[in-house]
């Protein structure tokens, strides 16, 4: 698994983690019940506490994007890739009125609005 953790990000290690693992998801680089590498196996490749593997895990499971099995270990969930898709887009959408209220309010063009986002959707 190619997961790539930077010191300077501002976001904790392990919602790193969880964001990378859920775009490993999304965009089916890994399926419905593929294995996941072990907590302490990922920790030793990241270079990182075994409390962060486990807490990045734990919210990954939480979110419905993995499930694990006592003693065989943590698989990819089946059938929910709609659901869960539906509930970014159900969130990329309050966020996306929350800057446009903010534009409105200091006085951004929609054009200049536009123009941010294609630059910062392109960038990655």
């Amino acid at each position: 698994m190619n997961i790539i953790l930077s010191q300077n990000n501002g976001k904790p290690i392990y919602e790193q983690i969880v964001e990378q693992i859920k775009k490993l998801i999304l965009s089916g680089s890994l399926n419905a019940d593929d294995a996941l590498p072990s907590m302490r196996l990922l920790a030793k490749e990241l270079r990182v506490s075994l409390i962060t593997t486990k807490r990045a895990y734990e919210e990954l499971e939480r979110s419905g994007y993995i499930y694990t099995i006592a003693g065989k270990g943590s698989f990819v969930c089946s059938g929910n890739h709609e659901t869960i898709y539906n509930e970014q887009f159900s969130q990329i959408t309050k966020e996306l009125y929350d800057v446009v209220n903010r534009a409105k309010l200091n006085n951004i063009s929609l054009n200049e609005l536009k123009n941010l986002l294609v630059k910062l959707y392109e960038q990655e």
